[in-house]
């Protein structure tokens, strides 16, 4: 046991992972892994540097959250089923939980903050879950316990546990198979779950590819967590990444996170914002801001150390309505 506190017996093996893409298969999308070349790359980070985007962003749902989600639901038994799921979450893990227990045909009720973008609760509702608006998203997590005991339904949690983690570790496994060999990967952080699935397949696959998280300035948890060696809570979240605006850690993905991540960047908005713009203008995709995270921290805070290598990119999510999008980018560009 190392000192992060997990046995061997808690990392989701290689074969656990790719039995897992088998049985989400059918329900979700392999997305593509495309690289980027454009003379604005070229002029920051050089000729010899090599980026590679994993566009997640075109999954289901517009998020890599259903990997997760449909994975821990099929784990399911009938009663549990007959009884319908919830969840908590700012917007893209209840749209892939609806989506999830649409395709199963159990009821979801949701928990997302009032905040959350219309954009993304009329999503959800779309999908026929029930949405719960709650003030924040710490009184989210009191509302979901209430509902669980309340309603017997089964907790699918945002980032944290097995089912979740092994879920999100698919994307890293499609990854190492259709990029070559990388040299670093950039994951965006919120709770962790995806960061902790993606570096745990990446670091068995490739074990000298170095895994970097990035976290916005205003939600940085698990930055405080790599700190002080613990789960860490923030006060409030501050960030127009809102995807990303985890209340806290939690051991097990953190657990994982500080096995197989070298380390955790933090990024302003200001920086996500100009990552939002260079995606449009270089390739034209409409992201939002926690997508941009990677991106940022790319062309920010692990610049030097990127460069001359082979660098991958999660590119998570594109959750954003089109108002949102304009008023974003449009601030300060």
């Amino acid at each position: 046991m190392n000192n992060d506190g997990l046995t061997d017996l808690d990392i989701p093996t290689l074969e656990e992972i790719s039995a897992t893409r088998a049985r989400i298969a059918p329900y979700i999308l392999r997305t593509p892994v495309w690289r980027w070349q454009s003379k604005a790359m070229e002029e920051a980070l050089g000729a010899n540097t090599e980026v590679w985007l994993k566009l997640e962003l075109f999954q289901r749902t517009g998020t890599f959250k259903p990997r997760g989600a449909v994975n821990d639901i099929l784990q399911l038994d009938s009663a549990a089923r007959e009884q319908g799921v919830t969840a908590v979450s700012a917007g893209n893990h209840a749209i892939a939980v609806a989506y999830a227990a649409r395709i199963f045909g159990i009821s979801a009720k949701v928990v997302m903050p009032a905040s959350a973008p219309k954009f993304r609760v009329n999503k959800a509702r779309s999908y026929g879950a029930e949405v719960v608006l709650v003030a924040d998203v710490y009184e989210g997590f009191a509302e979901v316990e209430r509902i669980q005991q309340e309603e017997g339904r089964a907790f699918v949690h945002p980032f944290e546990g097995s089912t979740i983690v092994t879920g999100q570790a698919t994307v890293g496994l499609e990854v190492c198979e259709d990029a070559p060999p990388l040299d670093m990967l950039i994951v965006p952080v919120g709770g962790g779950g995806l960061a902790a699935g993606i570096s745990a397949a990446t670091k068995q696959l490739q074990p000298d590819c170095a895994v970097f998280g990035v976290e916005p300035e205003g939600a940085d948890a698990m930055h405080r967590s790599f700190a002080s060696g613990r789960p860490e809570s923030i006060e409030r979240v501050e960030t127009i990444a809102t995807s990303l605006g985890a209340p806290g850690t939690q051991s097990y993905s953190l657990g994982l996170c500080r096995r197989f991540l070298e380390d955790v960047a933090l990024v302003s908005d200001e920086e996500m914002l100009e990552g939002m713009r260079l995606l449009f203008h270089e390739m034209k995709l409409a992201v939002e801001p926690a997508c941009a995270a990677s991106t940022a921290a790319l062309f920010g805070p692990l610049r030097e150390q990127a460069q001359g290598k082979r660098v991958g990119l999660i590119l998570c999510g594109s959750n954003i309505g089109v108002d949102t999008f304009v008023e974003l980018i449009g601030q300060g560009g």
